[in-house]
């Protein structure tokens, strides 16, 4: 297995492909890429449709999948104003690739269960997919989609975002073989000698303590273990700091436990949740996820201080754990980051290559980002999620 990234800021799409494409077999060393995944700044999204017939030309052997970003990443720079096209490209031997199209009114029905999925997606669950999926934010239902194959592919990794730098349906643009699509969702089901591992850093850290909810309805919660949660929100605004009650008023967010069968809490697996309603009579504050009695939550604040360090805590804990150093990675980043939040250019690719070394890293700057927390899959925002793929067998000796 072996990865490739290019990066071109050409402002005609042919001559960006080109200048990519050259890179791509140079890194490749003669290798031909049985994937090509492309992402284009809204720059060249009426150009779009000639990358399907110059891809199939240069890498015939290529399936290509990608989309239109606000912002574009390859060669781990990230490209966030202007043209750009971002290619990254592999050479999978053992690696099954499964393309697909879905269109929200053709989703299976809840009820059907999950065969309707395998035939829409054309792979079955013996297979063990790893998923790659990319969305249209105006056409497509997200929550649905992730919700379906989660329940047809249970355990399996998802990953992607959705298209950016459109204002309204119609102006992403979503990328299949030779097809461009303008709704919908497109994704890729990788089967074999492969294995993706996530990092999903949602940018926020933990204050106060973790709670249970001992009462709930819904997206309600209406009584936390330790009293009402407004009281529990005005007794921890009392323990902190100056900055940290500033950032309560603007930047406050709940972290839910999503390993309801576990014993050990762990706080880096919190699933990051908007407060998007108040009750001053009751106490009780409604949040944009279902909660169950007993769940253990903790109020989290987010900025960039507290999103630099989360990600860095992310990727040194997986340095630590001797993970294997993956071939290529893909990088799946919210608008609201890069430097709009820090302040400066390639701030999470820097990151991720400074704490796992040069890696092949491509992706774009998404309108909401898909990955797992806790065993399910989830949309996020103001999220980076990596996926990063290395072999799934052992690799035999002088093997590259």
């Amino acid at each position: 297995m072996r990865w490739a990234s290019a990066l071109s800021r050409s402002p005609d799409v042919s001559r960006a492909f080109l200048e990519a494409s050259e890179a791509i077999e140079k890194q490749l060393g003669g290798q031909r890429p049985q994937l090509l995944l492309a992402f284009l700044s809204a720059e060249h999204a009426d150009g779009s449709h000639h990358l399907g017939r110059l891809a199939a030309n240069r890498f015939p052997e290529a399936l290509l999948a990608g989309c239109t970003g606000l912002g574009v990443i390859g060669d781990a720079r990230e490209a966030e104003e202007g043209p750009a096209l971002s290619l990254t490209g592999a050479a999978l031997p053992g690696v099954e690739r499964a393309g697909f199209h879905l269109e929200m009114t053709g989703l299976p029905d809840p009820d059907a269960g999950a065969p309707g999925w395998y035939e829409l997606t054309g792979v079955s669950p013996q297979a063990r997919p790893k998923i790659l999926l990319l969305a249209d934010p105006f056409t497509s239902d997200p929550l649905g989609l992730i919700q379906g194959l989660d329940a047809a592919y249970p355990g399996a990794p998802k990953f992607g975002g959705l298209a950016s730098g459109g204002r309204s349906p119609g102006e992403h643009r979503l990328l299949l073989g030779d097809a461009v699509y303008r709704s919908g969702a497109v994704g890729i089901a990788f089967a074999g000698d492969v294995e993706v591992d996530t990092v999903i850093a949602q940018g926020c850290r933990p204050v106060g303590s973790p709670m249970l909810v001992a009462r709930a309805r819904e997206g309600v919660i209406l009584e936390f273990d330790r009293g009402p949660p407004l009281q529990v929100l005005a007794d921890l605004y009392g323990t902190l700091d100056a900055r940290d009650r500033t950032l309560m008023q603007n930047s406050l967010f709940v972290g839910l436990d999503m390993h309801g069968e576990r014993v050990q809490y762990d706080p880096g697996e919190l699933l990051v949740r908007n407060i998007v309603g108040a009750d001053q009579e009751t106490g009780a504050i409604a949040v944009g996820a279902s909660i169950e009695p007993m769940q253990v939550v903790q109020f989290v604040l987010r900025d960039a201080h507290t999103a630099e360090e989360d990600l860095r805590q992310l990727l040194e804990r997986r340095r630590r754990a001797g993970a294997e150093r993956p071939a290529g990675a893909l990088l799946f980043s919210c608008t609201g980051r890069g430097s709009g939040l820090f302040g400066c250019a390639d701030h999470d690719t820097a990151l991720f290559e400074e704490k796992l070394g040069p890696v092949p890293l491509g992706g774009f700057f998404c309108n909401g980002e898909i990955g797992p927390v806790g065993g399910s899959t989830f949309l996020h925002g103001y999220t980076s999620a990596f996926a990063l793929f290395r072999r799934a067998r052992p690799r035999p000796a002088g093997d590259a």
